[in-house]
């Protein structure tokens, strides 16, 4: 019985939980291999989207580069012709023609404006300025990362050309403003996310024009000389928001110019996002569906079988072997052998019972006509016992022999009250007392007054061998009273019989002269108080409330027997 106290706790390793453990083991193994695989190829990817913006930066450096080249070719192309009444309208014309140029200007030597494509900012720190003196100085090409003014609407660079004059002398500058939307590299590739960034950086770090400036945070240390040698060099880190952004920079021209490149950094739900289902989702979800599969499968097949049979096992447990598992035909050939032999066992348990019924019948049948000689044999001793008494002249003899008659009638009472009692191992006390008070009153052969009696008495229902000192002792009370209290008048017998919890009390009363004073301990006291002993109680003789005498019999409430035992 101890294997079924822990009902509650062995829900935790009920054939599900241990089933679906087993197969979260065995299928684990996929799961993990389809993370790593994902792992793995996030990370493939990762490297190949950063080898992307790596070469956008140095394609975009070189696409600027050539812009600029581009640029330098027509300002000098332009540059001995930009003077005269029509230099505004040709260079304003040129910009209309060619896209990615904010604004053409043609300054003199001084610096001062000679004719521009559109309005120019004014300037009157320019020929100060270190790229119009490094013009002066000689150089052909100069890209300014700090012109001193804004010249253009949006982020824009601007290239400068050397024009000399007739005799090779300095002759001021013919100057392209380049916007950084003509540089910025397209994003329609696939390995290039959304929200990638361009600018343009001097040597020292500073971002002197972007498209986004908050895109932009420091630079590291050593980056610039990096990228000198490889031709563009990679890192991640913070913009000036805070957040996580890969960082791709390329050389531009010789000079200290660098193009910048800013994208999001590559994520799990970013970089990644191109085919999410295929990398991480795809095994999630075939872990679970298989999963899923094999416990439904398994609940289809073995489970709710198990449980089907449980329900039956339990009806039979109840008693109810009619119950036949029919439904188990429709299970699988393993569950149906189960349900067979629980079948089998049932009609076995059916058999048996059968069979012990019939012998338990066969037992009370004898057992009751074993009560039924015994009752015989005893009223055949009281018929002689009263032969015996009428053919006696000695009064004291006849009353020997009627006590002794009165006792063997009572034990004929407790045969009789088993053998008609629908149990034999159990008497109700309270029919009994009545019966046996009758039986006792009506077999009085002396001559005297008719005794009324009064029987109150609340039911239980003991076994033999503590009903016959309960009876013995009523029949050694009654019998006392009818020969020391009633005489030729008659009167009232009262016999009490209640139960108090533990204690049980049996009282018999009359309501007689009461005890003589000085009377000997008689049989009848000995006999009395002996059945009270072997009932473990106490006997008392007290006067009853009617002037008589009442014996009172108080024991421990006999516990009835199980009707199983």
């Amino acid at each position: 019985m101890k294997a079924f106290k822990g009902r509650g706790a062995g829900a935790v390793t009920s054939i599900r939980v241990r089933l679906a453990a087993a197969l979260f083991v065995a299928l684990l193994p996929v799961l993990v291999l389809g993370g790593l695989q994902s792992v793995f190829a996030f990370r493939a990817e990762a490297e190949l989207r950063q080898q992307a913006l790596e070469r956008a930066a140095s394609r975009s450096a070189a696409i600027a580069r050539t812009r600029i080249e581009s640029a330098g070719v027509l300002l000098q192309t332009l540059g001995p012709g930009s003077v005269g009444l029509e230099c505004a309208q040709r260079l304003a014309d040129i910009r209309a023609r060619l896209p990615g140029y904010a604004n053409l200007i043609r300054f003199d030597a001084r610096g001062r404006v000679a004719c521009a494509a559109g309005t120019t900012p004014s300037d009157p720190g320019r020929a100060t300025r270190p790229w119009f003196r490094a013009l002066a100085a000689g150089a052909p090409l100069v890209v300014a990362s700090a012109p001193g003014a804004v010249y253009a609407t949006e982020p824009a660079v601007l290239a400068a050309v050397r024009p000399d004059d007739v005799d090779g002398r300095f002759d001021g500058a013919m100057v392209a403003v380049l916007t950084l939307r003509s540089l910025r590299l397209e994003t329609t590739s696939r390995f290039m996310p959304d929200g990638a960034e361009i600018a343009l950086a001097d040597s020292r770090g500073d971002v002197f024009a972007a498209t986004e400036a908050s895109a932009f945070g420091a630079l590291p240390l050593g980056w610039r000389a990096k990228a000198a040698e490889r031709g563009a060099v990679l890192w991640s880190g913070k913009d000036r928001q805070g957040r996580e952004r890969a960082f791709s920079a390329a050389p531009l021209i010789e000079g200290g110019v660098f193009v910048l490149l800013s994208a999001p950094s590559p994520g799990l739900l970013s970089w990644a996002w191109i085919n999410p289902i295929s990398r991480l989702v795809l095994p999630l979800l075939a872990f679970f569906l298989a999963l899923g599969a094999v416990l439904y499968a398994t609940e289809r097949a073995v489970i709710r079988w198990i449980i089907y049979l449980q329900r039956v096992a339990a009806i039979y447990a109840r008693g109810r072997f009619t119950v036949r598992p029919l439904q188990a035909e429709r299970a699988p050939p393993e569950i149906r052998e189960l349900a067979a032999t629980l079948d089998d066992m049932a009609g076995a348990i059916v058999a048996r019972d059968a069979s012990l019924m019939d012998s338990l019948a066969e037992k009370d049948a004898l057992m009751r006509e074993i009560h039924h000689r015994v009752k015989n044999n005893l009223q055949i001793i009281t018929s002689l016992l009263n032969m015996q008494q009428r053919a006696l002249t000695d009064p004291a003899a006849k009353a020997a022999m009627n006590d002794t008659r009165q006792r063997i009638t009572a034990l004929a009472q407790i045969y009789r009250a088993l053998y008609q009692g629908p149990d034999l191992k159990r008497v109700d006390l309270r029919p009994f007392l009545e019966e046996l008070t009758a039986l006792l009153l009506a077999g009085d052969a002396s001559p005297g007054g008719a005794v009324r009696t009064e029987v109150h008495a609340d039911p239980l229902v003991i076994d033999p061998d503590r009903l016959a000192p309960i009876a013995l002792f009523a029949v050694e009370a009654i019998t006392n009273a009818q020969k020391h209290a009633f005489g030729e008048r008659g009167g009232l017998l009262s016999v009490s019989f209640a139960v108090h919890g533990g204690e049980a009390e049996l009282s018999i009363g009359d309501n007689g002269p009461g005890a003589v004073e000085g009377r000997t301990l008689g049989v009848g006291r000995t006999l009395m108080n002996a059945f009270a002993r072997q009932l473990r109680g106490k006997v008392t003789f007290e006067t009853s409330p009617s002037g008589g005498l009442l014996v009172r019999l108080i024991f421990p409430t006999p516990q009835a027997p199980d009707a199983g035992t």
